[in-house]
């Protein structure tokens, strides 16, 4: 299968478990702390987090309602990528380079936010992956990121 081209339209942290998403214009990302001022970044196979605006269109869609893409927690939101049963390839974005190990499963805190939320993400992969950081890098917003 050649390499499919998408881009980055959103990137997020959190600097606690609870706390709100904020969004950032650029950032860096590191082996050793994941996406720079996030909670979450220690090494390991949940390192990092990416959700597809096609696959969070469809679960809007089928809860009939317009909702931020940062209530799903992510770190980037992208477009222009299929990463339906993607675990094992890896995601290039400049010098970045990330490992997809898994399907992120929604969790409680989504329906906590919205009413039907974690039913609408389930299906087709709709709540993103999650992926390990294999070498550093800085991003920003409309970078160019391919699926190998």
């Amino acid at each position: 299968m050649p390499n499919q081209i998408g881009q980055i339209i959103g990137i997020a942290k959190r600097q606690a478990k609870r706390a709100k998403m904020e969004t950032l214009s650029h950032t860096h990302v590191s082996c050793e702390y994941g996406l720079e001022g996030d909670f979450r970044g220690k090494p390991g196979p949940r390192q990092f987090s990416i959700l597809t605006e096609e696959g969070w269109q469809l679960a809007c869609e089928e809860l009939s309602q317009d909702i931020h893409w940062t209530v799903r927690r992510a770190n980037l939101f992208i477009k222009g990528l299929d990463l339906k049963q993607s675990v094992g390839n890896r995601l290039i974005i400049g010098d970045l380079i990330l490992e997809i190990t898994d399907e992120l499963d929604p969790c409680s805190r989504m329906e906590e936010q919205v009413i039907g939320l974690r039913k609408a993400l389930i299906e087709d992969w709709r709540g993103g992956v999650l992926c390990r950081v294999i070498n550093g890098g800085a991003i920003k917003i409309d970078d160019r990121i391919t699926l190998e």
